[in-house]
């Protein structure tokens, strides 16, 4: 494939995910899309007729030794991504996957050492490290001093399709794996420092999900300099709809929050990567104890949609394909961060504190 030619990519998911990152590729003029793969046959044929008409296929591997694409955007759900992933980049494809890139730290290990091998891109869908609010965000919580308490949760008050996608999930990985691995890389970037010990508790709130699986999670992570954070995560129709967006970090010289004003309701996907505002406040006094400054706010109104994150995620991929870039320091963040939210799951499992 020469420098100059586009990059013919498969898209295999055509759910909320899978449909987005579908759009950036027919968006950006470096791509061709040659195919889309959906075990719904309405989700794909919606989605193909939306971009004006694109091959369809019901079978990922017939799709794959069809199409021959140069790259695979696997948006599937969880438990298929080690095998998807695995086949594109044994079939010569470079690869962009959603989150999380497998099961366990071994499967996300060995998918790595594969690409390296093959000399193949792999990028995993770390939404937030492409969001504008959320670098702002990280780089004021840098100047909070040490140590940090990090306090971020993910409730989704969910029914109807999207209940369905959440059990769905569920047969795999429970919520605070699922969006943790997201929440507990911020916290790295954040700290810049390794965490030490994993601690958390779960429960499960319906009977509609498996009985070893738990729909609400709430993990508390320990720093090697001292730094605090927790994660609450939650899915369901019976999910409270108060407090479902808290993401505040707290210093000694002061603390920085994402306010939530422009958002709706919990179960709005987008949501939960559309912010209203950051919110600043120091803690410097005068010389009669009163705040010396005012809260500050900058406004994020102007920030991108999901779809233009999504553009984002795959100008990233597109950036790593074409100029080569080195992934290995994102890889290797991806497997610590599931490496966490793993021993979190065992935690909840266990009921004991796991040292990392």
């Amino acid at each position: 494939m020469n420098k100059t030619d586009k990059i013919r990519v498969l898209v295999v998911g055509c759910g909320h995910m899978g449909a987005s990152h579908a759009r950036a590729y027919h968006h950006l003029d470096e791509f061709e899309i040659v195919g889309l793969v959906s075990r719904s046959p309405q989700s794909r044929e919606e989605l193909s007729q939306s971009l004006g008409g694109l091959p369809t296929y019901s079978d990922y591997g017939s799709a794959l030794k069809t199409t021959s694409p140069d790259a695979v955007s696997v948006n599937t759900y969880p438990d298929t991504h080690f095998e998807y992933v695995k086949i594109a980049l044994e079939a010569g494809a470079h690869v962009f996957v959603e989150k999380p890139l497998a099961e366990t730290v071994e499967k996300a290990e060995e998918l790595i050492a594969l690409a390296s091998r093959l000399d193949r891109k792999l990028v995993v869908g770390y939404i937030l490290r492409v969001h504008p609010t959320w670098k702002q965000f990280i780089e004021i919580a840098k100047t909070l001093g040490k140590p940090l308490v990090m306090r971020m949760n993910l409730n989704q008050q969910s029914s109807g399709p999207q209940w369905y996608t959440h059990k769905q999930l569920m047969k795999s990985m429970s919520p605070i794996v699922d969006c943790g691995v997201h929440y507990i890389d911020v916290m790295c970037l954040m700290t810049g420092s390794e965490p030490v010990s994993v601690s958390a508790i779960g429960a499960r709130l319906s009977d509609e999900i498996d009985s070893r699986m738990y729909n609400y999670g709430q993990l508390q992570v320990r720093f090697k300099d001292g730094s605090v954070g927790w994660y609450e995560a939650g899915w369901g129709p019976m999910m409270s709809e108060t407090a479902f967006f808290v993401k505040d970090v707290i210093g000694p010289q002061g603390c920085v929050s994402i306010t939530d004003a422009q958002l709706d309701s919990s179960d709005d996907v987008e949501g939960h990567t559309r912010t209203g505002a950051l919110k600043i406040h120091s803690s410097e006094l005068d010389a009669q104890g009163s705040f010396l400054k005012k809260d500050k706010y900058i406004s994020t109104k102007d920030e991108p949609d999901h779809d233009q994150l999504c553009l984002l995620e795959q100008k990233l991929f597109l950036n790593a394909i074409r100029q080569n870039t080195d992934l290995s320091s994102h890889l290797k963040d991806v497997v610590f961060s599931l490496k966490v939210v793993l021993a979190a799951d065992e935690s909840v499992k266990t009921g004991k504190t796991i040292s990392l």
